[in-house]
């Protein structure tokens, strides 16, 4: 699901900063730039492996589905995020110091009030049947996402742009209803793939784009075949020949699979046997930390959850510190019914964590006429490895206070087209996002495509405009920090622990020794950032 990723960093704010950082990056897949922003010692990086050029890269990965399609608004899970940012490319590029760097701009500029962004196109760019990238592409892919009749899950990130346009034959300017200081990592979205246009239209079925790797072969929620770009633009990526990604649903069948030798890297491992797996000298543990955080969302237009006391009740018959131990086995932190992850810049530190307490749960649940309370949750560990697990255990949490948690399994296949956002309340996730404004605007905006809640507050979503466009740092900390708390005491999310991103590979395949700090597989770019070993 959404963008259902990551760490917080400054917006570089004009294109020169950015071409600067990105050809330092480039030399070497932005290794030696990496270690320098993170205060590695430069001098160790003799000791890193390098790339190696060939073999072909498996994937065995959790996040697929029958419903998964090559349309860009439709891509929901890690198995299209992975396999599709192999293949398309967007304007800006996110990368392993989660700086917003040019990928298919060359540079970009803003006008003062950060309202008219002007995106200059790299040239000399070729999709994958050699059509050279021009401007009416980008303007074409971009507008895919907007219009009233978009079913896009970009849609929303884009609601402040007015128009999207050509500037002469090499740059693309965005005019915004009000400034964005953010917006670079706006078009890093990896929904808003650059695709070829055909009469105004993005060619979507076509599965071209500018990408490190060509599409073979797609069976949705089943396979994806991909082989190597020999034309590709990139310097010092795209080391693989070629890359298989295979759809497992199964936890035990992932590892069966890396155990085997038929992948060379899993996601989504499942805790209990991470031990197991780090035993093993022939494969390596990849831990993200902070990278996503685990929802139970009560939609707030129910019957059942239309009370906020009824909200809050189930807010505080959760006990997060036992959740944190027996689900993550430690591998997170706890959450406080807000998405900000704790390593965000406009993290609310005076915010009050919230405790378990069965006590303060019935005494919501008598403010709201009842004396006990009866809800099905629907669990599925398509949401994440361990979910129904830690469904169960909020059962056995709430019966302490006076509320029934019928948990009924779901089947994986299908669950976030048939049960997500359309069962009262279930079990979900989100990948922390760079920016807070990108985070709320995915999941908590009232039209927000993924506002798994149906959550409408007034005041959070004049906020959120608000703080969009707020260039004084502290007044914008000021209106997160009320936006957080509104959350918390009446958003319809139950956001009990940020989890870290916890993946395995064989040491057949390798790395730079840095990876992305904010989402799973390297942030999503592993196929174009890691090679053979």
């Amino acid at each position: 699901m959404a963008n259902k990723k990551n760490n917080n960093s400054q917006i570089f704010q004009g294109g020169q900063t950015n071409r600067r950082d990105f050809l330092k990056l480039s030399a070497m897949a932005g290794m030696v730039g990496a270690a320098c922003a993170m205060g590695l010692p430069t001098g160790s990086w003799a000791a890193q492996p390098q790339p190696k050029r060939g073999g072909v890269l498996k994937l065995g990965l959790a996040g697929s589905s029958t419903s998964d399609s090559l349309d860009p608004g439709s891509w929901s899970d890690t198995f299209t995020f992975v396999g599709f940012s192999a293949v398309y490319n967007t304007l800006a590029e996110i990368d392993v110091d989660g700086q917003a760097i040019p990928e298919l701009a060359e540079s970009w500029e803003t006008s003062p009030d950060a309202r008219i962004w002007t995106f200059k196109l790299r040239p000399g760019v070729t999709f994958h049947d050699g059509k050279t990238l021009v401007v009416e592409d980008v303007v074409a892919s971009i507008q895919h996402h907007m219009g009233e009749n978009s079913t896009s899950a970009a849609k929303t990130l884009l609601a402040g742009v007015v128009d999207v346009r050509a500037r002469g034959n090499d740059q693309i300017e965005f005019e915004l209803k009000s400034g964005n200081a953010d917006f670079p990592y706006i078009v890093a979205d990896y929904h808003l793939a650059i695709m070829p246009s055909q009469e105004g239209s993005i060619n979507w079925r076509a599965g071209i784009g500018t990408g490190g790797y060509r599409l073979k072969q797609f069976e949705p929620g089943v396979r994806l075949l991909l082989e190597r770009n020999e034309n590709y633009w990139k310097p010092g990526r795209a080391h693989f020949d070629g890359a298989e990604l295979i759809g497992i649903s199964d936890g035990a069948a992932r590892i069966n699979a890396l155990m085997t030798g038929q992948v060379d890297v899993i996601n989504k491992v499942d805790l209990k046997t991470v031990d197991l797996l780090k035993r093993n000298p022939r494969l390596v543990i990849e831990e993200t930390l902070g990278s996503q955080h685990y929802t139970f969302p009560m939609i707030c237009n129910s019957t059942q959850f239309e009370n906020n006391d009824v909200r809050l009740a189930m807010k505080y018959a959760i006990d997060r510190e036992a959740m944190l131990k027996s689900v993550l086995r430690g591998y997170g932190s706890v959450g406080n019914d807000h998405p900000l992850q704790p390593t965000n810049r406009f993290l609310n530190t005076q915010l009050e964590q919230r405790q378990y307490d069965p006590d303060k749960a019935r005494f919501h649940l008598r403010k709201a006429g009842m004396e006990s309370l009866k809800v099905r949750l629907h669990a599925s560990d398509a949401a994440y490895s361990g979910a129904v697990d830690a469904s169960v255990l909020f059962k056995e949490h709430a019966r302490k206070a006076g509320i029934d948690i019928d948990v009924v399994r779901e089947p994986a296949d299908g669950f976030f087209s048939n049960v997500w956002m359309k069962r009262p309340f279930t079990t979900s996730f989100f990948y922390s996002s760079l920016t807070a404004d990108r985070m709320f605007s995915l999941g908590y905006a009232r039209d927000a495509a993924w506002n798994e809640t149906y959550w409408d507050n007034p005041r959070f979503n004049e906020l959120l405009l608000q703080a969009r466009g707020e260039l004084n740092e502290s007044l914008r900390q000021e209106m997160y920090n009320e936006m957080q708390a509104l959350c918390r005491d009446d958003g319809g999310a139950i956001i009990p622990v940020f989890a870290n991103s916890v993946a395995a590979r064989s040491t057949r395949v390798t790395h730079s020794g840095v990876t992305a700090p904010y989402g799973e597989l390297d942030g999503l770019r592993i196929i174009e950032r890691w090679w053979q070993a």
